[in-house]
């Protein structure tokens, strides 16, 4: 599965994007917010992202600067205690650049199209920029407060949690994906 926004290329990531994977994930600040890459990420945890499954229900894509080509991250969906969550990381170079934002609107436009209802998500808490993001695109805080685990922290660290209702268009931002 293929998505195309305004800036972004979301696809499926190939054997061979190991690489360029590693070069724009090797960077402490985007691992100690991910769930399962672990630190230090190198070769090996590279080869086994672009190796992992595609789940048709929950897919989950590189994110491909269009201008350039250059792969600057990864969004998509996976599976939270039996719900649709949406997650994604970025490449320092590409922060600050609106393409989170860009790539997690795409990724809802997906969710809708497989008929996903409702999405969830979170950030930790000492993460506020990807609060931003989830709230920019129409994510509403639930107030509660989980504990999840971080492998690049090797430990639980506190994730503050939100939902989208799919079916209500909640979307904050009119702009297109």
């Amino acid at each position: 599965m293929f998505h195309v926004t305004k800036r972004l290329l979301l696809r499926p990531a190939w054997p061979e994007d190991w690489e360029a994977v590693l070069a724009a994930i090797a960077d402490e600040a985007i691992v100690r917010n991910l769930a399962r890459a672990p630190w230090p990420y190198g070769p090996d945890e590279a080869k086994t992202f672009v190796s992992r499954p595609q789940d048709y229900r929950l897919p989950h894509f590189l994110v491909v600067e269009s201008a350039s080509g250059r792969v600057i991250g990864s969004a998509g969906m996976g599976e939270c205690d039996g719900e649709a969550e949406i997650g994604y990381w970025l490449a320092r170079s590409a922060w600050g650049k609106g393409y989170a934002c860009e790539a997690a609107r795409g990724v809802i436009r997906v969710a809708r199209s497989l008929g996903h209802r409702r999405l969830v998500a979170g950030h930790y808490a000492d993460n506020p920029r990807s609060g931003r993001v989830l709230r920019k695109v129409g994510f509403v805080s639930t107030g509660q407060t989980a504990r999840r685990y971080s492998a690049g922290r090797g430990g639980e660290v506190p994730s503050i949690e939100y939902t989208l209702d799919l079916e209500a268009d909640a979307m904050c931002s009119p702009q297109a994906a």
